[in-house]
């Protein structure tokens, strides 16, 4: 399966919503890293995989899977 990968700017002409939204409010909030963000090769770069993200999109806020962000970028399912 192939991923779509957008950075912050892109994402934010997608979902309508600033890209600064994004970066102070939504990441690590809502979006979360490994689940609907990687930083590839371990960098500064955040590349947003769209998939995942339209996919939690229309989910009303309890639906949402339990996902524990990790000190080491990784997510704990619970």
């Amino acid at each position: 399966m192939s991923l779509t990968y957008l950075t912050t700017d892109e994402l934010a002409g997608v979902i309508k919503y600033d890209s600064r939204t994004i970066r102070e409010q939504l990441k690590d909030s809502v979006l979360l890293e490994g689940v609907h963000y990687i930083r590839p090769f371990g960098g500064r770069k955040i590349l947003f995989i769209w998939e995942h993200i339209e996919r939690d999109m229309g989910l009303p806020s309890g639906e949402r899977p339990l996902a524990i962000p990790m000190a080491n970028g990784g997510v704990c399912n619970g």
